[in-house]
């Protein structure tokens, strides 16, 4: 009856009071079409569809600590604060991404944490034209307003250093009205326009800047939480580890130096 411009991972379209409604892939809850679909919902019919072989994982969901997940969604389309795979749970922030360490089912988690700020680090391949800065940020300034419907207030910065674009997303509780784009949301549709996986239908962003294509060799999002995640030890990596150990051996042989050179 109708299409869904703005995810092409649903099914049972029709229109309702002059407007597209769709049913979420995975979930069957119905989406407005006018909107961006949440985050929780879009992950979850990308599940769906790998399970079910109609298309394959995506390529680089190894790239994320966890990979791809099947998520909890709450009936408003935000994440379950608890997510768990088996008996393996673990809390999330408003992106659905991992604050705690992997626990039991006796894993309590109080409250979904909101993630307040987001960073989007891209690195373009080389090319034959140099960038112009200006235009550069009012292209991405324009494409998140118009494209993803986020209110301008909430894009922070947007900076070019070559060969690195960044983009800072910043929303926090007090701001966000219940009408706004969530920033999770954008970030999640930016990030699959970019690497080639639109969820857009028939919709492909056009990046192109003195008739040259922007290509990116690789595309990082960082996550800020109103409240600091709660990782243990066991979560850092070796090299971090090791770092830290390098540390305080200085500052305890610092000590030793002072000590000895008192008396």
């Amino acid at each position: 009856a109708c299409i869904c411009e703005k995810n092409k991972r649903v099914t049972n379209c029709r229109m309702e009071n002059g407007a597209c409604w769709c049913d979420s892939v995975g979930s069957g809850i119905s989406v407005d079409c006018s909107k961006l679909t949440s985050k929780c919902l879009l992950m979850k019919a990308e599940m769906k569809g790998s399970k079910s072989g109609r298309r394959e994982k995506p390529k680089d969901a190894f790239e994320d600590t966890d990979g791809l997940y099947d998520p909890e969604c709450e009936n408003t389309g935000v994440f379950k604060a608890k997510q768990c795979n088996g008996t393996t749970c673990w809390c999330v922030n408003t992106a659905g991404v991992r604050r705690t360490d992997k626990r039991d089912a006796d894993l309590k988690c109080d409250q979904l944490v909101r993630t307040m700020w987001i960073i989007i680090e891209m690195k373009h391949a080389e090319r034959n034209a140099p960038l112009d800065a200006e235009p550069l940020q009012r292209f991405f300034k324009e494409t998140i307003t118009s494209r993803y419907m986020l209110d301008g207030r909430y894009i922070s910065s947007i900076a070019y250093e070559k060969p690195y674009i960044t983009i800072d997303l910043k929303q926090n509780s007090s701001q966000k009205s219940s009408g706004d784009v969530d920033i999770a949301d954008v970030a999640y549709y930016f990030e699959k326009d970019v690497k080639g996986d639109s969820i857009f239908h028939d919709n492909i962003l056009n990046m192109s800047f003195g008739n040259e294509g922007l290509r990116f060799e690789k595309t990082s999002v960082y996550y800020v939480d109103e409240i600091p995640p709660e990782f243990s030890m066991k979560s850092l990596t070796p090299g971090l580890i090791a770092v830290i150990v390098v540390v305080i051996v200085a500052i305890v042989a610092g000590i030793v130096v002072l000590v000895s050179s008192n008396k």
